[in-house]
């Protein structure tokens, strides 16, 4: 077998995943609309019409904007990052996990409930919730699942926790070391510790094994992967919650916007995710199609890993505060998201818990070079490389532009995302990132991730910063730890540890065969879910 193709036990050995859909060879010459235009005409998005319109009725086909890799398949190495969950809301299932109308709504659990002195925490696991391969969810699974754990804030999460404790096969207790306000938000919001894999699956196949076919305890099973290419799931009817209507989900990695959008158009996929400035404006002019924009919980930020060098330019706030000024996000925000997104001056969501709302920065070119003046920059500087998801080009080529008109000259260096958040967390970038994330949580398990000392995505910190935060986790009083908080977001607002963009507005096209996507039903969260909920059009 191929090991670049991975296949569920449920696959015969007869069938085979649809080829992926090829991407067109651009000329110079050619604008994204004639492409477009060229690609909806000919058909060039591969697959023959008949075979198509025989398999269409039970299959539901997204277009993603991103290169699916293993990693998202195994809850263990979840990231700091929303992406993983395009995954794992589909195959995984957690004890707790954001919802529609809830964001911790008990699942796998039927119940949970916390000590009055906050150190235990009990979840009775659901009788009828079962793993793909028919064997119950157990407490040792979820023990299993926690203790192999080792994604982001895993170590912050395990050093909170003094014991996991299995009385029976549906009961689990975790003991903690002391109180802690946040330990549901970290367990079953913003980490994959509380996605629950099966540990003898697991033990028997091992971890490489398990990402190259996973099961788990989700409402769709897998059914066979090429990375890069192609992800096929199959409907699991036995899903406690309820069986799926759509037998078959299709992620289908289309990287050029252009490509997706005219896939689109051809019915070759239902739902294509992000697309942007004039190619979102063909969507709202096709009938048919729908704009879907998103809200989102995720931020994008230019952050400056040398700042903690004094040999580094970026080692002067006058520096990081120039970048800042130089951004003309509202014009970029008309642009590329039409508007949708929201100008914020912080990493933190609106929506979180403890947020506090900074300073408005504006844009203001001519006070950015004031600023590089005054440290000695009058004739800007070479910046080096700025890195970023190849995903966002083009919002890093038009920030690059804003900073290249005060005199910070960088040049850009897009990564493929997996690979992206793999330097980025490995602390292997300098000069410039533009990072992001929408990850679930509040404000301290941003933080904890992106600004103090030991953060998944922290190249450096400041003590005034740490010394404020681990005063806020040993504080049981919401009140106090709120008025901490705020402290917090304030010095890494005075300190310019970052240059905020935006709290993006992502947007999406939808097909006329979808009833129901699954966009926009789980608050902040960027793609559909929860899918057992996705529907298509009767007759469609």
């Amino acid at each position: 077998m191929d090991p670049a193709r991975a296949r569920s036990p449920y696959l015969s050995p007869t069938e085979s995943p649809r080829d992926a859909t090829p991407e067109l060879i651009r000329r110079p010459e050619l604008t994204r609309r004639d492409v477009l235009a060229a690609a909806t005409a000919l058909g060039l998005l591969g697959g023959s019409a008949g075979s198509d319109a025989a398999n269409s009725r039970a299959r539901l086909v997204w277009g993603t904007h991103i290169s699916l890799a293993p990693t998202w398949l195994e809850p263990a190495e979840t990231g700091g990052v929303i992406t993983p969950f395009m995954m794992l809301y589909a195959i995984h299932d957690a004890l707790v996990k954001p919802m529609p109308n809830d964001p911790e709504q008990l699942c796998l659990a039927e119940s949970y409930a916390a000590s009055e002195d906050g150190l235990a925490h009990e979840f009775v696991l659901r009788a009828n919730a079962t793993f793909h391969n028919g064997a119950p969810v157990t407490a040792e699974d979820v023990k299993f699942s926690f203790q192999r754990y080792r994604g982001n804030a895993a170590r912050f999460l395990s050093s909170k926790v003094a014991a996991v404790e299995t009385p029976d096969p549906r009961r689990v207790v975790f003991r903690l070391n002391a109180p802690w306000a946040d330990f549901l938000t970290y367990y079953c919001g913003v980490t994959g510790a509380g996605w629950v894999v099966p540990k003898k699956y697991v033990e028997s196949v091992g971890d490489e094994g398990f990402k190259r076919a996973p099961i788990g305890a989700g409402p769709y099973r897998f059914v066979s992967f090429s990375p890069g290419i192609e992800l096929v799931l199959e409907a699991f009817r036995e899903y406690w919650r309820h069986a799926p209507s759509v037998r078959n989900l299709i992620f289908r990695v289309i990287p050029d916007e252009t490509t997706r959008l005219a896939a689109l158009k051809r019915g070759e996929v239902d739902i294509a995710y992000s697309i942007r400035g004039e190619l979102a404006e063909e969507i709202r002019r096709t009938p048919g199609l729908e704009l879907k924009a998103i809200a989102l919980n995720g931020a994008q930020w230019l952050y400056f890993p040398d700042q903690w060098d004094p040999r580094s330019p970026w080692h002067d706030v006058r520096v990081r505060q120039a970048a800042r000024l130089a951004l003309n996000r509202d014009e970029i925000n008309h642009a590329l998201t039409l508007g949708y997104s929201e100008i914020t001056d912080t990493i933190v969501p609106k929506s979180f818990k403890f947020y506090w709302e900074p300073p408005k920065v504006p844009y203001n070119p001519a006070e950015a070079r004031v600023l590089l003046a005054e440290a000695g920059y009058t004739n800007g500087f070479d910046a080096g490389d700025y890195y970023c998801d190849a995903s966002y080009s083009n919002l890093a080529e038009a920030s690059l532009n804003y900073l290249g008109e005060v005199g910070i000259r960088a040049k850009l260096r897009p990564i493929e995302r997996a690979a992206f958040l793999k330097g980025y967390a490995e602390k292997k970038y300098r000069n410039i990132v533009q990072g992001g994330s929408g990850a679930f949580g509040n404000a301290a398990t941003r933080l904890e991730s992106f600004v103090v000392k030991g953060g998944s995505y922290a190249y450096g910190s400041y003590p005034d910063i740490d010394e404020l935060f681990d005063r806020q986790v040993a504080e049981t009083d919401a009140a106090k730890r709120e008025t901490i908080l705020h402290r917090i977001q304030q010095l890494m607002h005075e300190h310019a540890i970052y240059a905020p963009i935006w709290q993006l507005g992502f947007l999406s096209g939808q097909g006329p065969r979808v009833e129901e996507s699954g966009l926009g039903l789980i608050a902040g969260y960027p793609y559909s879910a929860p899918y057992e909920d996705v529907r298509l059009k009767a007759g469609a």
